[in-house]
């Protein structure tokens, strides 16, 4: 059962890197890999069952907290940067 668990996850990871790859936003490709990262995290918390290692499921929390603080970072990025570059534009026009 949890076998088919592990498939399932992996068939989505590798739906979502398709998303990353073919998105056709910044902001869907951003998504893709904070699922990704998510699914990753599962996936370490079913390998840890699977194989009886609990300590597995302190590497996934990490892994599942340093996604979220890289995709904050990023999506801050992209944000700043379009507020530059509309900023940018507005001064261009008027001037």
């Amino acid at each position: 059962m949890f076998l088919i668990v592990a498939i399932a996850i992996l068939v989505t990871m590798a739906l979502a890197i398709v998303r990353a790859l073919l998105g056709p936003s910044v902001y869907d490709r951003v998504l893709a890999v904070n699922v990704f990262g998510t699914k990753t995290a599962l996936l370490l918390a079913v390998v840890a069952f699977l194989f009886g290692r609990p300590d597995f499921l302190d590497l996934a929390l990490t892994y599942a907290l340093i996604n979220f603080v890289g995709v904050l970072a990023v999506l801050n990025f992209f944000q700043k940067r379009s507020s530059a570059a509309a900023k940018e534009k507005a001064t261009q026009n008027h001037g």
